[in-house]
Parts: structure tokens; sequence; C-alpha cells
């Protein structure tokens, strides 16, 4: 009898232990899951920071959190303006799979001035498109959101436990009290960037599960609401390589301090070193207000100053600091990698964008891969006094058309008169010379790589001709198309 009940104890024991040990295990697994914060700046251009080469917006905050990681100077959005942009970094998916492909309606511009019918615009994401923090809320993780979000209602029907300041709306009326636009509830702070962000930092610092913090700020979009104390030191600076907005330097600098104050929020809290932060902006600058030589045009074009943009990530001890990678990179790779670092690994062909993770944590090189562009309708040009219009026309940003880079060329196609344009970006990174026609068999090669994606994505294209067309009222195309 006294050996059974010595048995019965062992096992009893054994079990004990057994079911603490994994306890102890699934407690030590979620605490080991990062944090992720999400950084996406509105209307942030690539040459807008410091750690970029600007020497005229002071970003001393993003600089140095830039350094404490890996920058990307091939950074590129999916997408040249807000809302696709948001919808292909969130879903990890191509602009024809979401069907999200500008803000509003296609039919942009004057109707005589299109030459074909564009492709019909899908203005807010659909329900069934999974998203990222979908994905982690399903490991555990509590999901948050603050600023912009422009492509549905709610994001809470997108998988946020909360949402702050986000809705359909793609910029407030006034950064200053009352908002308009934005539904966020008073702060301490006034100016909005300011307001966001204290309610950013008690989000994140408070939240007792590993979280997904995207932080998607309505700065620096329009409109221009500078802050009056920061800036008279601007208007004495000398224009450097056409940057010379006081107005929006000064918004810049705010973004900036706001910037430090996350990341001060994440060090006082002591998890700092547990959140991978990835930082970029959803387009490139807007071209009349910043200028992002010597890239060519912005916001809205698909020359590189509407596409490219800051990109760097940050996790302390995996990622070394101060490196720089080449890599071209789009925001479409910013799911897989996500799920690649907040899990054992990443499902395969589940979305569109390549994992990253490698590359971050052990340096190790990907293989080359072309990156796409596809945009089949129209956006017409804004007409801003001093510059000189760097777009294709005068009457368009882009028109209708697709890209793909592949190594350090570049071309651009377009539907209304199967026109393109071929770069090699590592001789001309400003996009001047158009050297198809001294390279046609690398234009042919990228032609058919570029088409054959159009093919197999099921790409939209626009083909049907616009009878309203009036080809005399765009004399700025007689001249492109010499005619």
């Amino acid at each position: 009898m006294k050996i059974r009940l010595h048995i019965f104890r062992f096992f009893s024991s054994i079990k004990v232990l057994v079911l603490f040990f994994f306890s102890v295990l699934s407690f030590s697994t979620s605490q080991q899951k990062p944090n992720v914060l999400l950084i996406n700046i509105d209307d942030m251009g690539w040459k807008d920071v410091g750690f970029m080469g600007s020497d005229f917006y002071e970003t001393p905050n993003i600089d140095a959190l830039s350094a404490a990681g890996m920058v990307f100077n091939n950074g590129y959005s999916a997408a040249a303006n807000c809302a696709p942009s948001r919808a292909c970094l969130l879903t990890g998916l191509w602009p024809q799979k979401h069907g999200v492909f500008t803000v509003g309606s296609s039919q942009r511009g004057d109707i005589e001035d299109r030459k074909i019918i564009p492709i019909k615009n899908t203005r807010f994401l659909s329900t069934k498109f999974k998203v990222i923090p979908q994905y982690l809320k399903e490991m555990g993780y509590n999901t948050y959101h603050v600023g912009k979000w422009h492509i549905s209602k709610n994001p809470i029907d997108f998988g946020f436990d909360k949402n702050l300041g986000g809705s359909d709306a793609g910029f407030p009326k006034s950064y200053f009290p009352p908002y308009k636009n934005v539904d966020v509830e008073g702060s301490s702070a006034a100016y909005l960037t300011d307001v966001l962000t204290e309610k950013a930092v008690t989000l994140m610092t408070v939240s007792k599960e590993p979280f997904f913090l995207y932080y998607s700020t309505y700065a620096v979009h329009l409109p221009i609401n500078p802050i009056p104390q920061l800036v008279t030191k601007y208007l004495k600076r000398e224009s450097i390589l056409g940057q010379t907005n006081a107005k929006y330097a000064s918004m810049v600098e705010n973004l900036d301090k706001n910037i430090g104050v996350l990341i001060k929020g994440l060090k006082d809290a002591g998890i700092f070193e547990n959140t991978v932060i990835i930082f970029t902006s959803d387009n490139g600058g807007l071209y009349g207000i910043t200028s992002q030589k010597p890239l060519r045009a912005g916001k809205g074009s698909y020359y590189e100053g509407g596409i490219k943009v800051p990109f760097f990530f940050v996790w302390q001890n995996k990622i070394s600091k101060n490196t720089r990678s080449d890599f071209p990179i789009s925001n479409l790779d910013i799911l897989p990698t996500i799920l690649s670092l907040t899990s054992n690994g990443n499902k395969k062909n589940i979305v569109d964008g390549a994992d990253l993770s490698s590359l971050l944590l052990h340096g190790k090189n990907l293989m080359e891969r072309p990156l796409f562009w596809h945009f089949p309708i129209y956006l017409q040009s804004k007409k801003w006094k001093g510059f000189v219009n760097e777009n294709r026309d005068t009457l368009f940003r882009t028109r209708p058309g697709s890209a793909v880079r592949l190594g350090d060329w570049k071309l651009i196609y377009y539907y209304e008169n199967d026109d393109l344009e071929l770069f090699n970006l590592k001789e001309d990174v400003s996009e001047t010379e158009n050297v198809a026609t001294l390279h046609p068999a690398k234009a042919l090669e990228l032609t058919k790589t570029l088409k054959k994606w159009c093919l197999q994505t099921g790409a939209p294209i626009p083909k049907k001709p616009n009878k309203k067309y009036n080809f005399k009222s765009d004399k700025n195309m007689k001249e492109l198309w010499k005619i």
C-alpha cells in the first residue's frame, strides 16, 4: 500500500513539474515575442531627413534611430500616393490584387485630356483581405492604430483592438484644434501630432501582451500648419537643393520631436530592446512643397521622387547598428518580414512582398528581383508657383502606365501610346535621359518582364479610347509625342 502511495505521489509530482515547465515555457515564449512599432509617415520624401542627406531639415531623433539599425538606400512605396500605398503595405499585395489604385475617383483631370478610359478605382479596401494586425492578433498580440487610416471607415474592422484618430479621412482640416476630419479626444497637447503621440506612448507602455502599434501620422501632409516658434530659423537658411519651405520644415522638426517622444517612452518602460521598429513613408514628398533633388518629381509621379522613401529597421541587439543596404525593397515587404520576425517562420506565397529577415538579422544577400508598379489611371498635376514642372507633362503627374526596376535599370511603360522610358539609375538617378533607343535590348527585356507580370497578376490594362478626348487641347502632348 505504501509502495502504491509513493508511486502515486511520484507521478503526481512529475505531472506538476511537467505542467509547470510548459507553463513557464509558454510564458517565456510570449514574453520573448517582440513588440512591433510600424511608423508610417504621410508624404515624407526620401530627402526630407538628415540620414538621407538633407542639410535643410532638422531630424536629430529620426537620424539617431536610423543609426540604431539598418537603413535601405533604395526603399520604395508600392504606389505613388496615399491610399494605394497604405493598402499595399497592410496587405502585402500589389494594387491590382486589392483594387485600390488612387484616392477617390480614377476620373482625374479634365475628360478631354484623357486619351483612354481609366480603370475604375476601388475607394476602400475590402474586409476579405487580411492585414498585418489580423495576423498578429492570432499570435496573441494587442493591436493598436494611431493616426491616419484612409482605406476604410474604421480600422477596427481590420483587426485593431483600439483606434485613435483613424477614419476614411486623408488629412485634418487643421493640425490645431478643432482638428475636424479627425476624431480624437483632448489632451494636454494641442498640436495634432503631439496629441496622437502622447496617446500612442500610453498604449505601448500599458500593454500587458506583446503589441503591434501602427503609428501612422497625418504629418507632414497638407495643410501646412507651421509651428510658429520653429519657423524663424528656417527663414534665415539658404535653399539647399531646392529645399526652402520654412513652414514645412517646422512641421518636419515637430514630427521628429514626436519620434523622439515615442522612443523615449519605449526606453523608459524598458521595452525598447524587445521592439522591432520600422520607419517609412507612404510615398514621395509633395512636389512644390519640398524638393527631392537629385530625384525627379514627387508624390503622384512614378519617377523616383514619387516612390522612393526613407526606410529603415531597428531591433536592438538583433539588427546591426549603423548598417546600410543598397538592396531595393518595397513596403510590400513589411508584412512578410514582420511575420518572420514575430514567429518561427513565414507562410510561403501568401503575399507579394519578400521576407527581409535574413538580410536584417544575418546580413545575407537576397536574390535580385524586380520591383513593379501598376497605375492604370490618371492623376492630374498640381501647379506650384516658382517650381519648374518635372513631371512628364504639365497636365498630369502621371498617365496610365506600369513600371519595373531590375538592378540599375528602370522602365516606365505608358498605355496611351505604347510609349516607354528607360533609365539607368546608377548613371542617371535624376531620370533625365530616356535611353530606350540607345539600349533597345534592355528596353525589350524589361518590357517583356513587365507585360508578363501584368498578365500573371491579372493587372487591368486600360485600352478603350475616350471619345471625348480632344487632342488639340493638349498642346504639351503634341511636343511629347513628336506630332
